[in-house]
């Protein structure tokens, strides 16, 4: 049987769909290098002329960025002035923390349902790095300081989210990013302070852990979405006692970055 000849480009073409698939599934993350050339050829079964066209490709749309000496990463993609005009605004309004909550408890019960059934050992291993670098800061003494341990919760919680392996759901929340990781500054600085709060949340972190690392999805989304639910009634409980939220959701881009020992 003769064998049909495939055109160069849409070698090219089927790499690069391949990678953007890799890339979607959260198999090639955006703060990571892709993998080597010679571990691509291996993966994707194609030679490393084939390689590189598919790269090519990729780099003129856009999905890609290559660094001499460094390699290539996924593009970070800048959000529109729309979008940073409308976090600008929602920052200032105190209800923003309560309907992000509220979006929160949407999106992550159903994210930790998928992580406890799809996580890899990579997946696993990140997350108890994460939860234990959460746990280390959060029992520390003399206390650190609450925005480092906002962003080690949101690191961890990030963690979960990207376990589920649904590029949708991770799309909606990078589109959330910013301000996700402000409402967590906002219960940290508020709700930490409550050493009986603080051990109930504590341990909701260590259950919620153990549920995805014991692949348990009903177990993790149920005390995913309790943990959401906690949060909002101690912070409704602050506000209706007429103490303000100190720290509001910041758009701070400073502080959007991960912990650099958990990547």
């Amino acid at each position: 049987m003769k064998r049909e000849k495939i055109a160069p480009h849409q070698v090219a073409d089927r790499v690069a769909e391949r990678i953007e698939r890799m890339i979607g599934e959260g198999t090639v993350r955006r703060d990571q290098p892709l993998p080597s050339e010679r571990r691509l050829c291996a993966s994707l079964g194609v030679s490393r002329s084939a390689l590189r066209e598919g790269l090519k490709l990729l780099r003129e749309r856009g999905v890609i960025r290559t660094e001499h000496g460094r390699g290539s990463f996924v593009s970070e993609l800048e959000a529109p002035v729309e979008r940073r005009a409308l976090e600008q605004l929602f920052s200032r309004q105190n209800r923003t923390l309560f309907d992000l909550l509220e979006v929160r408890l949407l999106l992550e019960g159903e994210a930790a349902r998928l992580a406890a059934s799809r996580a890899t050992p990579l997946d696993l291993l990140r997350l108890k790095r994460c939860h234990a670098a959460l746990s280390a800061a959060s029992s520390a003494q003399p206390p650190q300081d609450p925005a480092a341990i906002a962003a080690l919760d949101h690191a961890f919680h990030r963690a979960i989210c990207e376990a589920s392996h649904n590029p949708v759901l991770l799309s909606v929340l990078d589109a959330l990013d910013v301000l996700v990781l402000g409402s967590v500054r906002a219960c940290v600085y508020n709700l930490f302070s409550r050493p009986e709060c603080k051990q109930v949340l504590d341990r909701q972190h260590a259950r919620l852990h153990r549920a995805v690392a014991e692949r348990a999805p009903d177990r993790a989304e149920r005390i995913a979405r309790e943990h959401i639910r906690t949060i909002h009634a101690q912070c409704s409980e602050i506000e209706s006692g007429g103490a303000l939220i100190r720290e509001r959701p910041s758009v701070d881009v400073g502080i959007t970055e991960r912990p650099a020992a958990l990547q």
